[in-house]
């Protein structure tokens, strides 16, 4: 076997195993050789019938992977690992704009494609991956939508999710007053800096924004996956499960 493969090591087995559907009937084959396989092909780049024969066949991964994605295996993973850990003393939510590959854009006549989640803006066609970090950087909720999909869209499906924080930071794109009172009403304090355009700027602690860059510095640590930071699949439970296991393998586990 090649040295550059990629093998889950027995703490992780153990930390994703919990989590694994039961099997029925024939016994699934190899779990290791499988998400290994898995995440060999996500963090790299490849086309599935690319990946090692290591691995095992190309299709029983793609097939593992779609259907555990669509049974949100991988979601429930990524948030029961993050509640058992998370340090929400401080949460930060965020957005950044993923490119779509041809392949994830053709719509192969259909009309729309809304359900793709898949926008265009002036960088081209492109998914927003929007995100709440715990006190670390670490995250703890994934949302997507298409690219020119305001921040707001993605902060108003966040809230009633988030968990009891003491102070939420954002950039001022979250700067809403529908916003603000939302997480007052949760017992949150927003560090927000006012939009320009505010004629009454609301102060906010400087210091402790400083803090936003750990959430940036999650995403680009996310992008280092190359299957995120170009999106191939044309599914988008497909495509936010990748982005919720490389979560997994580079935060929590």
């Amino acid at each position: 076997m090649s040295d550059n493969l990629f093998w889950l090591t027995d703490a992780q087995m153990e930390g994703l195993s919990a989590f694994f559907p039961k099997s029925r009937g024939r016994a699934r084959v190899d779990d290791r050789r499988v998400l290994s396989g898995i995440v060999f092909v996500n963090r790299n780049g490849l086309r599935w019938r690319d990946a090692s024969a290591a691995y095992g066949p190309s299709k029983t991964l793609y097939n593992r992977w779609v259907r555990w994605s669509r049974m949100g295996v991988f979601a429930r993973i990524l948030v029961a690992l993050a509640e058992a850990e998370q340090d929400v003393s401080t949460i930060m939510i965020d957005a950044t704009h993923l490119k779509t590959h041809r392949t994830a854009s053709s719509l192969r006549g259909q009309k729309g494609g809304g359900s793709r989640f898949i926008g265009r803006t002036k960088g081209g066609l492109n998914s927003k991956l929007h995100a709440v970090t715990d006190a670390k950087g670490r995250p703890i909720r994934l949302f997507l939508t298409a690219g020119q999909t305001s921040d707001y869209i993605g902060a108003r499906a966040l809230l009633p999710s988030l968990p009891a924080a003491w102070v939420l930071l954002a950039d001022r794109g979250y700067d809403a007053k529908w916003f603000r009172i939302g997480l007052i009403g949760r017992g949150i304090t927003p560090c927000i800096p006012s939009r320009k355009a505010r004629k009454l700027a609301i102060p906010h602690d400087k210091t402790l924004y400083r803090q936003r860059h750990r959430i940036e510095n999650m995403f680009g640590r996310l992008k280092d996956w190359r299957r995120i930071s170009t999106r191939y699949d044309r599914c988008a439970d497909i495509y936010l499960s990748a982005c919720a296991f490389a979560a997994v393998m580079l935060f929590w586990l």
